[in-house]
């Protein structure tokens, strides 16, 4: 089985920073894409930022210039560095990880999601 384990949430006044991490583990074959999401109370859960297995990435048009998303293929583990941190960005954040499991001959990529960590931005 595969589980994604997130931490780094808290709490952090406007302007701070904090640094998300999601670790992916058991049979894991490879992983693509690595993300984080999330969701507001009363809202809808919106994509953050996502990497590719090449590096690539991209961003919500709110977050750009402020986040910063890695990965250590190594350790099977994304980042999400967030700084200059406002109270709008109050959310629980999601780790999303596509990830391919053997079966067999075959490898099978499903969507894995994490538990959640509370992020919250206030004075």
């Amino acid at each position: 089985q595969v589980q994604l384990v997130e931490s780094g949430g808290g709490l952090v006044q406007p302007g701070g920073s904090l640094r998300l991490s999601c670790a992916a583990s058991g049979s894991i074959f490879s992983i693509n894409t690595m993300g984080w999401f999330r969701q507001a109370p009363g809202e809808q859960r919106e994509l953050v930022a996502r990497i590719t297995r090449s590096g690539s990435t991209n961003y919500a048009d709110s977050v750009k210039d402020r986040f910063a998303i890695s990965r250590d293929i190594a350790k099977n583990t994304v980042y999400l560095q967030m700084n200059s941190l406002k109270p709008e960005d109050t959310a629980v954040y999601y780790c999303n990880c596509n990830i391919g499991v053997q079966i067999g001959l075959v490898t099978r990529f499903d969507n894995y999601w994490g538990q959640g960590t509370q992020v919250t931005v206030s004075s």
